[in-house]
């Protein structure tokens, strides 16, 4: 069987019909632009409101505003003091936070392939023809940067034991001793999942062991390199939940804070 034409130029197999697949090739981008779409505006919306963010009576504080260092925030908001002065509305109180955060998300590899395919269409899906004339790559602007993911990486890290801290300070009850309710579980489940999301990472499992050329030599960094592997293989599974963990958290935090619904509390 002779090979199908490909051009030449961008070394892309050539499709002159719309698409070959008989299927409904369609409904996979449209779930996942429709599912990055809803958190995005959720979480924009969230991020600026400044309000409902932080239950002082359980110090729940939703990862949307972690950490909040300015004198904006309410009190006992900001677990790592303020630093920083009042800030403008349009600026985000968790602003040294977020920027690092989107910068993660947005040129995680699974991502990539999320919104390459399902917004930018290229590829839309195997046997569709490509909507653009030549492929680059990510060589040149704006995709090269891209390759910027493995410094997010250690940013995200960060990030995640601040989360961390921010659970552990919540199990404190009302009276400074030890607390637990229903919150702590919610705030906890989304640590863990985010720690599991950002261990997933393929510049995490690069840091381990990806430049090691006899792993016999490393059996500690190799034993570490499998692990990760394991998690990396449930990389694109993790994006999906942390997404859900994110909104979950927050929406949970939102709730309690604004009286909308009692926190079940366990120990007080």
């Amino acid at each position: 069987m002779s090979a199908p034409a490909t051009n030449a130029a961008s070394g892309r197999a050539r499709i002159t019909a719309r698409t070959l697949r008989t299927d409904r090739w369609w409904v996979p981008p449209l779930f996942t632009t429709l599912g990055l779409a809803t958190f995005v505006i959720y979480a924009g919306i969230r991020s600026f409101v400044r309000t409902a963010y932080y239950v002082p009576e359980y110090h729940y504080l939703t990862p949307f505003y972690s950490p909040c260092l300015s004198d904006s925030c309410v009190p006992g908001s900001a677990h790592f003091g303020t630093p920083f002065g009042e800030l403008p509305g349009w600026i985000p109180l968790a602003f040294l936070s977020l920027p690092f955060l989107l910068g993660f998300r947005l040129t995680c590899y699974y991502y990539r392939k999320a919104y390459y395919r399902s917004v930018w269409f290229s590829p839309p899906a195997c046997a569709v023809a490509e909507r653009h004339g030549k492929y680059t790559g990510e060589t040149r602007l704006p995709l090269i940067l891209q390759n910027a993911h493995r410094y997010f990486f250690y940013v995200a890290v960060l990030i995640s034991v601040i989360n961390t801290y921010d659970a552990i300070v919540a199990f404190h009850g009302k009276t400074g001793g030890f607390g637990f309710g229903l919150g702590n579980l919610v705030l906890l489940g989304n640590v863990v999942m985010l720690w599991a999301y950002t261990l997933s990472c393929h510049s995490c499992r690069h840091v381990i062991g990806g430049r090691l050329k006899h792993f016999s030599r490393h059996p500690v960094r190799y034993r570490l390199w499998t692990q990760v592997t394991k998690l990396n293989n449930r990389h694109m599974l993790l994006a999906w939940i942390t997404l859900g963990t994110l909104v979950v958290t927050d929406l949970y935090v939102m709730l309690v804070a604004s009286g909308a619904i009692p926190d079940l509390r366990f120990v007080d």
